[in-house]
Parts: structure tokens; sequence; C-alpha cells
């Protein structure tokens, strides 16, 4: 009885965590020849929400935010997600560590 209870209680989570990732808004990103397209991003405020970064290349590329807590390399020809939590209202930066120059952006929170 107690395996029939867990394997339903597995199921019913497995399923929620389905629904949940879903429903999380997604946004594009692309990293080309050392710069980010587009270099602003506006997302809603007090809601998770993923970044989908594919580097075009040519060569790998990093997204980091300081203020955001958030790094993540990225090799040439892969897309990446990277999951953020609610955020207040603002204007945060990100850049690519490896074309500090030319590869900057900003999430707008509204």
């Amino acid at each position: 009885m107690n395996k029939i209870i867990n394997l339903m209680l597995f199921v019913v989570l497995f399923i929620t965590m389905g629904v949940n990732a879903a429903a999380l808004p997604a946004y594009k990103l692309t990293i080309k020849n050392g710069h980010f397209d587009p270099e602003i991003i506006t997302v809603p405020a007090h809601t998770r929400f993923k970044l989908v970064i594919t580097n075009l290349g040519p060569g790998p590329e990093e997204f980091e935010s300081k203020r955001l807590r958030k790094e993540s390399v990225i090799a040439e020809g892969v897309t990446r997600s990277v999951v953020f939590a609610p955020l207040k209202a603002g204007e945060y930066s990100f850049f690519g560590e490896f074309h500090l120059a030319t590869a900057k952006g900003v999430l707008v929170v509204k």
C-alpha cells in the first residue's frame, strides 16, 4: 500500500513540475560576434522567468551579471537556459566576459 501511495505522489510531483516548467515565460538572447541581441530585454517584475541564450559564435562567450549573481559560459553553437527568480522593478546590467568592450546588455524589469 505504501508503495502505491509513494508512486502516486511521485507521479503528481512529476506532472506538477512539468506544468510549472512549461508555464515559465522565456526570453531569447543571442550572442554573435561579441554582441548580445537584443541588448535590452524587458521582463515583468515579480515573475519567475528564463533567458534562452544561444551563442552563434565565433568562440565561447559568457553571460554574466554581478547584480543578478548569474554566470554561465556558453560554447559556440550551444543554447542554454538561465532561470531567474522573481525580480523587483529596476535595471540589471549583464555582460560577456570574453568581449567586455562590446558584449553588454540590460535586463529591464517593469
